[in-house]
């Protein structure tokens, strides 16, 4: 499971190969997104902005904006799956290609008194630029056929982690080998172990 050094605290994950799948990955097993403090990790941890960059700015609007933003992201990324009405799912693409429409933040190559270059944002990255990289992000999942072919739903018990497949043959099963691949294995040795004392 891949995870930020500075949101391990809040157990974010980082693993399903898009950063808009990893904000629907905020909703399992509880919600992450429960307070400022997790959303600015995740913002940093998913590389929407620098290490480093200011975020005391975000406020509830911004918690508000990425809930309902990941709202919509998972009504589409269900309906591609087959799981959704079409009604919630036409609303949910116009409301993502709304977003869209924002410009992502400007970033911007800085030297380092080292000389090497590092990546900052011209200033303080608003609520809706973010949103907009995150929507970006959506659309251009949901229209690139060759990803929509790799959009996988976790097979874990209960889990609804959705992923990017992009293992060798296309074969990989779980969200994470580490999360739900362990718990399946744990859950199969347990039942061979079960049958062996029949």
């Amino acid at each position: 499971m891949a995870l930020a050094a500075a949101t391990v605290p809040y157990e974010l994950r980082f693993d399903a190969g898009r950063v808009c799948l990893d904000l629907l990955s905020t909703t399992h097993p509880v919600e992450r997104l429960d307070s400022l403090p997790p959303l600015r990790a995740w913002i940093t941890g998913s590389g929407l902005v620098p290490s480093g960059c200011p975020l005391a700015h975000a406020d509830a609007p911004w918690l508000t904006g990425f809930r309902e933003l990941r709202r919509d992201m998972g009504e589409l990324v269900r309906g591609h799956l087959g799981q959704e009405t079409r009604g919630a799912y036409d609303l949910a693409l116009a409301r993502v290609n709304d977003i869209a429409r924002t410009a992502p933040p400007a970033p911007r190559a800085v030297r380092r008194e080292d000389g090497t270059l590092v990546r900052e944002l011209a200033g303080p990255p608003e609520c809706a630029a973010l949103l907009a990289a995150v929507a970006r992000d959506a659309v251009e999942l949901l229209t690139d056929p060759v990803a929509l072919a790799a959009l996988r739903q976790c097979e874990g018990d209960n889990c609804p982690i959705v992923y990017l497949d992009t293992s060798r043959g296309r074969r990989r099963r779980w969200c994470s080998s580490e999360v739900c691949g362990n718990r399946e294995r744990v859950a199969r040795h347990r039942r061979r172990a079960a049958l062996s004392r029949t």
